[in-house]
């Protein structure tokens, strides 16, 4: 039966969850609150992401612990009402899960111009270097060499803008710049990024999500619960992946990259257990003030179906 064969399925994606080591909780609320709470007013009670939190086995202890570390680094506020306690995203969290939204939900650039974006570390001290670098990593930027990192889509205004947030507005130089043709360009994406590395994360994110979506396609209707269960999954397993690709043109990427069926089946099996996870949400999430409210409009655009547009080489 459908239902069975998606059952096992759902276990085995969970089971490998619970598995990891270390077990990231903090990683996994991050996504909840990201994808699920933040679109539905993003304030939620303490309670409530205990519950939602059930069924990847985090317990209780280990849930408030990871919130409160949250609040620690700033991503959260919180706020009592005699013995519950709510959560709200601060406007740093608010800000790094737009970043994120963005670029998770959208479907990668068609289109170059041509231009890379260079940033030059400062020959400041190696812990304040170190950080810079991790941060600029993080955001899909490659390495060139020890003090030098490059974008083929980053913009001047919006890497200096990450900079600040991480008050290193004034430590690094942002410079534009062009190579000397389609040779070039793809030397430096050999120099800066490790594609194959990336497209083994992005293979083993496909082997793991598309038996589910296979077997959702054959009119297999979810339980809510299960369908929050892949949905959070599958956007926490893309995540980790594609917040590192540093999403290169097509026409500067490998002949059949996998990173494209990646985003296309995360796209399709996003959409195969939305409706259904949204109403885990409404019976499982609350604020103090009471339900959570519906989803903002742009909510329903995420893994919008885009009209074609002819890629080109650089």
């Amino acid at each position: 039966m459908p239902e069975a064969a998606l059952d096992r399925a759902v276990r085995a994606l969970l089971t490998r969850f619970r598995r990891q080591r270390p077990l990231r909780s903090g990683s996994l609320l991050i996504t909840i609150l990201g994808d699920a709470i933040a679109p539905r007013g993003g304030t939620v009670t303490l309670g409530s992401l205990i519950k939602l939190a059930e069924p990847f086995g985090l317990p209780e202890r280990l849930v408030r612990t990871s919130v409160g570390r949250l609040a620690k680094d700033g991503w959260l506020m919180s706020r009592r009402s005699g013995r519950q306690s709510e959560y709200a995203l601060t406007r740093h969290g608010r800000e790094r899960f737009a970043e994120a939204t963005q670029r998770i939900y959208s479907e990668p650039p068609r289109t170059w111009d041509g231009n890379w974006t260079l940033l030059l570390l400062p020959p400041s001290t190696i812990n304040r270097r170190d950080l810079i670098r991790e941060q600029m990593l993080w955001l899909g930027f490659g390495q060139l060499s020890p003090g030098v990192l490059a974008h083929p889509s980053r913009g001047i205004a919006d890497t200096r803008r990450q900079l600040c947030e991480i008050d290193a507005g004034n430590d690094a130089i942002v410079l534009q710049a062009q190579s000397g043709g389609l040779a070039q360009d793809r030397h430096l994406i050999s120099n800066g990024w490790d594609l194959d590395e990336l497209a083994q994360s992005y293979r083993r994110f496909v082997a793991g999500f598309a038996p589910v979506a296979a077997i959702l396609e054959k009119d297999s209707r979810p339980t809510s619960e299960r369908a929050f269960a892949v949905r959070t999954l599958l956007i926490h397993e893309y995540r980790k992946i594609h917040l590192r690709d540093p999403l290169l043109p097509h026409g500067l990427l490998p002949k059949d990259w996998v990173g494209t069926a990646a985003y296309e089946l995360c796209r399709a099996l996003y959409r195969q257990v939305f409706g259904a996870a949204e109403a885990y949400l409404s019976d499982n999430g609350r604020s103090l003030s009471g339900s959570l409210p519906p989803p903002v409009n742009e909510t329903m655009d995420r893994f919008a179906d885009r009209s074609p547009q002819q890629g080109r080489a650089g």
